[in-house]
Formats: C-alpha cells, sequence, structure tokens
C-alpha cells in the first residue's frame, strides 16, 4: 500500500485519525489508520476522474452515529486543506462507517454496514408498533441505540448470551410492560424470519425494559 499512496495521504489519514482518537471515547484499532489512507487515495482518485458515489446509509450513518459522522465532516475540511478538493457528505459518512468498523475491533466493513442496516430496521418496528417518533435527544434513546448496536454485534460474531432471568422475573416484565413486550415480540419475529436470530428470555427482557423506556411518555 504505501509503495502507491502519497506521503500527502498518509499526512490526512494520519491527522483524521488524531482527531478521532481525541473526541471518540473507545479505543480506535490501529488499522483504521491504513484503512483510511487507503480510503481517501481511492476517494481522490475517483473525484479527479469525476466519479462520486452516493453512500446508501448516509441517513442512517447520520442519525445513528453523530460524532463519527461530526468527524467524517471535519476530515472533509482536512481533505479540503490538503488538496483543495472539497467532498461530499457521502465521504463523511463513508469514513464515519471507518470509525465505526474500528469500534467493532477490526471487523470487516460488512459488519458495520449490517449493524447499522439491522439497528435501522429494528427502531422502524418500534416506531411503527407505537406510532409515534422517538425523541432522539433523549439519554433513553442514546441507550437503546447502544444496546441494539452491541446487542447485534453479538448476533453476528455468533456469540451466545448466558441465560440468568428466571421465569418468574421474565413473566413480571411481560405482564409490567405488556405493550412493550408486544413490540419485542414483533422484532424476535423479524430477526428469527430474516436472520435466524432466536432470542433468549434475557434478550426479550433487556429489549423489553429499554422499550418501555424509550417510548414513555
Amino acid at each position: 500500500l504505501l509503495q502507491n499512496t502519497s506521503d500527502k495521504y498518509l499526512d490526512i489519514a494520519s491527522e483524521i485519525y488524531e482527531y478521532a482518537r481525541s473526541i471518540l471515547p473507545y479505543k480506535l484499532n490501529d488499522y483504521l489508520y491504513v484503512a483510511l489512507t487507503d480510503h481517501i487515495s481511492f476517494a481522490i482518485t475517483r473525484m479527479k476522474e469525476g466519479i462520486q458515489l452516493k453512500n446508501t446509509l448516509l441517513f442512517e450513518i447520520r442519525k445513528y452515529y453523530k460524532k463519527e459522522f461530526e468527524i467524517g465532516l471535519h476530515s472533509l475540511d482536512i481533505i479540503e486543506d490538503y488538496t483543495g478538493i472539497r467532498m461530499n457528505e457521502d465521504e463523511a459518512a463513508s469514513i464515519a462507517l471507518h470509525l465505526v468498523n474500528s469500534q467493532l475491533s477490526g471487523e470487516n466493513m460488512e459488519m458495520a454496514v449490517q449493524v447499522t442496516d439491522v439497528v435501522n430496521k429494528v427502531l422502524n418496528i418500534v416506531k411503527y408498533h407505537y406510532k409515534t417518533e422517538l425523541d432522539e435527544n433523549s439519554i433513553n434513546y442514546e441507550r437503546f441505540l447502544t444496546h441494539l448496536r452491541f446487542f447485534t454485534v453479538r448476533f453476528l460474531r455468533k456469540e451466545n448470551m448466558e441465560e440468568t432471568i428466571d421465569d418468574f422475573f421474565y413473566e413480571q416484565v411481560q405482564n409490567k410492560y405488556h405493550q412493550a413486550y408486544k413490540c419485542t415480540e414483533k422484532i424476535a419475529t423479524f430477526l428469527e424470519k430474516n436472520y435466524s436470530w432466536f432470542l433468549t428470555k434475557d434478550e426479550m427482557v433487556y429489549l423489553t425494559v429499554h422499550i418501555h423506556r424509550v417510548t414513555y411518555r
């Protein structure tokens, strides 16, 4: 990679990497430096050839990964300072995805894309079930979003969750948060049908409690 890459792109990637590291609360995988260098080099080559690719996840990335997207936007300023080329928000979203991918400890980019896709679909199930929009600025929304991300990552990695909740507590949650539990059942059916994921009682309980909190008025 280095043999075919301008020092300028290495400097850009280094500046973005250091900026992201100063902002994000999680540790970045070292491979991010290489991934960013490669991505920026290819993106600038495309721009010079008049080719601009649309990022189909732009809306979701802007919405669900706000910090990463803001870093992506700042990265566009860094790239412009070095090259004089101004890229669009689609590229900011692509850089943000690299940051999300780094959070997943070096998983491939497909993992980051799939996590975003699943989270988006689950949130839509909640919104359609309650026929309401969610307060995206609330702390409960942030907690729910974080839970969904790691919940999805566990399933994609095929990590089994140990059963810790007994039947009595499960039934208590089921009865106390009846509406939220019905929504969780819809999510469970969707995941089983589309991904062959089977939720444990623990996951059913955690999802139910999060859904109740995020929709409670």
